[in-house]
């Protein structure tokens, strides 16, 4: 493709996400075009193309794959409808992005990161935590410092998120045109869950499997869960090179603001990671280094001065990067199939099935 030319998007579903997470977005970068709209919703849809100047309307998504020219694929859809609807749109051979997690269900996301193989597509599975401007420069410090040394080891990774306000009027400008939602298929339920269990862990997975996601992110490398505490405030895990790591899933709650953090600590240092609201509109994250090499060094600490572009327009702009060759997507469908397996073993020791 002519790099100078705006990619062609596609969007699939303007629901809440889809509008307010992705669609605003991919509207105002200017190195895109978001070329048509993918919504039953006949109403919805036709608001919400005049509202961002989206020129076609597709009551569903395979019209629109078969009739479209595209360069890529946004498909903000509850992640119980992804092993339906995600290798078919990896079939044409597009890049294809989704909302998080990959899947329901392991069965389902297996089934995607095959379909994920044999496209000449990808899949970018969408983690904005990854793409928050504070969570970039935390993760090229902590690779360097693993490096270097001068630090020490890594020696602990904890992340801490308590129910908040994760919307802060993300919702305000939403647009519904009143007309109801068509039913639509959904993925089967996990056959080795019983009905209590398995709603147990969609709600882990629809709530905390970006903690699990950013947890191996700050490691960089793979962990598993090895004790679930029984209240469910608490998940511990291991690294595969040993690094020990929890998730404090709701230690207290707040009705205003949002407090996510992580804590990444070397021998002789660390790195404090804190992350706004999922939809809070022009902001990024605060992260901090501490250094305390020792052998003469006066200890330091570096707290970087970010651009002010919010996690969710910053993914927005890494997908595209992708789309042209310039980076990697920045989570990929076998990294995220990585994720609901720590879930499932989570709710395995948790539940005890």
């Amino acid at each position: 493709m002519n790099q100078q030319e705006p990619l062609k998007i596609g969007l699939c579903g303007v629901g809440t996400m889809g509008q307010c997470a992705h669609l605003k977005h991919y509207a105002t970068l200017n190195d895109c075009q978001v070329v048509a709209l993918a919504e039953p919703r006949a109403k919805t849809a036709e608001l919400v193309a005049k509202r961002y100047n989206v020129p076609t309307i597709y009551a569903d998504f395979r019209e629109m794959l078969s009739a479209q020219a595209l360069d890529a694929v946004v498909a903000a859809q509850p992640f119980s409808r992804h092993g339906l609807m995600v290798p078919e749109l990896l079939a044409a051979d597009l890049p294809v992005f989704i909302e998080k997690p990959l899947a329901g269900t392991i069965a389902a996301g297996e089934r995607i990161a095959k379909a994920n193989q044999q496209s000449k597509g990808w899949l970018m599975v969408g983690y904005h935590k990854r793409s928050d401007p504070a969570t970039m420069w935390a993760v090229e410090q902590i690779a360097n410092h693993k490096n270097s040394g001068e630090l020490g080891r890594l020696n602990y990774v904890r992340v801490t998120m308590p129910p908040g306000d994760w919307v802060v009027g993300g919702f305000d400008d939403l647009i519904d045109g009143g007309d109801p939602s068509p039913a639509l298929e959904t993925d089967p339920p996990s056959d080795d869950m019983d009905a209590e269990t398995f709603e147990a862990y969609t709600g882990f997975v629809n709530y905390y499997i970006h903690q699990v996601n950013l947890v191996r992110h700050l490691l960089g490398e793979k962990w598993q869960v090895t004790h679930a505490e029984p209240s469910g405030l608490l998940l511990v895990g291991s690294s595969e090179s040993g690094i020990p790591c929890t998730i404090e899933m709701s230690p207290y709650a707040t009705t205003r603001g949002w407090e996510e953090s992580a804590l990444v600590a070397f021998e002789r240092g660390y790195l404090k990671l804190d992350l706004p609201a999922p939809l809070a509109a022009g902001l990024c994250g605060h992260v901090e280094l501490y250094e305390d090499p020792g052998n003469g060094h006066a200890p330091r600490r570096i707290t970087p001065r970010l651009p002010a572009v919010s996690a969710m327009r910053q993914q927005a702009k890494n997908f595209l990067a992708a789309v042209r060759g310039e980076r990697p997507p920045t989570c990929t469908a076998d990294e995220a199939l990585e994720d609901i397996r720590v879930a499932r073993e989570y709710i395995r020791l948790w539940k005890n099935q």
